[in-house]
C-alpha cells in the first residue's frame, strides 16, 4: 500500500491547529515534524480498516501533549519567514539579511552623472543599511541590481573561504560556480567541480564557511560517513550548529529576492 495524506484540524487549549496526516506503510509509530512550507505534519502507520478513529484520537492526544513546543516552534518559524523579501515587494524600508545581519534597504535615484547603479553598505544607529542608487540609464529594477551585487559579494566570500581551507585539506577544486538551487546549499562532483548557492551570502559568515568546508571535504571523502564528518569537523568543529541554522532559515533565504 502506498503512503497518502489527509488534512485535519484539532481544537487545542491554545486554539485550533491545522495539520497534515501522512499515512505511511513504513511507519511504526507516530512522528511529528514542522515543515517550513507545509506546517505541522504527523506521520502515522497505515492500519487495518476500522481503526481510523483510534488513530485520530491518538494523534490528537499526541498534539495536545506537545502543544507548548508546537506553538513556540511555529512562532519562531513565522518570525523567521517574516524576514523574507520577495523581489516584487522590495521597496525602501524593506529589511533583509546580509551576512546574517538585518539590513534596511534604501532605494534612491542616482545623480544624472551616475553611469552605473551602485550599492553601498552604511552603518546606522539602529540597523545597517544597503543603499541602492539607480542610474538613470540602468533599465534594471532595484531587486535585480541588488541581486547582482549580492551574487558578487557571495562569489568573493566563497573564494576567500576556499583559499583558507583548500590547502589545509590538501584539495584543489577543478572549477567553482554559483547558482540558485532550491534544495542544496552546495554540491561537489567526483571530478572536483564545486557549486554553491549565492544565497549563502545572506546567512552568517560561519554558515557560508561551513558549506564551503563541507564541499571541499567531499574532494577528500565522497559520501557522508564518519570519515567525512571527521574531515569537516577538523576545519569547522561547530558545523552541526550552522547546518541547523541553514535548515531553520531555508525558507526565508530562498524566498528573499525570488
Amino acid at each position: 500500500m502506498r503512503a497518502f495524506e489527509t488534512s485535519a484540524r484539532v481544537n487545542l487549549p491554545g486554539g485550533p491547529l491545522a495539520y497534515t496526516v501522512r499515512h505511511s506503510p513504513r511507519a511504526r509509530r507516530l512522528r511529528l515534524v514542522i515543515d517550513p512550507r507545509r506546517g505541522v505534519v504527523v506521520t502515522v502507520p497505515i492500519v487495518r480498516r476500522g481503526s481510523g478513529r483510534a488513530i485520530e484520537a491518538a494523534v490528537e492526544g499526541f498534539l495536545r501533549q506537545r502543544e507548548a513546543w508546537l506553538r513556540g516552534h511555529l512562532a519562531r518559524q513565522a518570525s523567521v519567514q517574516a524576514m523574507a523579501v520577495p523581489a516584487a515587494e522590495l521597496t525602501s524600508g524593506s529589511v533583509l539579511r546580509f551576512r546574517g545581519e538585518p539590513h534596511q534597504v534604501r532605494i534612491e535615484a542616482g545623480a544624472p552623472s551616475l553611469r552605473r547603479s551602485t550599492i553601498s553598505r552604511v552603518g546606522g544607529d539602529e540597523t545597517d543599511e544597503l543603499v541602492v542608487r539607480l542610474a538613470v540609464r540602468d533599465r534594471r529594477p532595484a531587486d535585480a541590481v541588488l541581486r547582482a551585487w549580492l551574487i558578487e559579494r557571495a562569489r568573493g566570500a566563497i573564494e576567500r573561504e576556499i583559499a583558507r581551507h583548500a590547502a589545509a585539506l590538501d584539495v584543489t577544486p577543478a572549477a567553482v560556480s554559483l547558482r540558485d538551487p532550491r534544495t542544496r546549499w552546495g554540491s561537489a562532483t567526483r571530478t572536483g567541480r564545486l557549486s554553491f548557492s549565492w544565497r549563502l551570502v545572506l546567512a552568517p559568515p560561519e554558515a557560508l564557511e561551513t558549506v564551503v568546508v563541507h564541499e571541499l571535504a567531499h574532494l577528500r571523502v565522497f559520501g557522508h560517513g564518519p570519515e567525512f564528518w571527521a574531515v569537516v569537523a577538523s576545519r569547522r568543529p561547530d558545523h552541526a550548529a550552522w547546518r541547523r541554522w541553514l535548515r531553520e532559515h531555508s525558507l526565508e533565504l530562498h524566498a528573499t529576492l525570488a
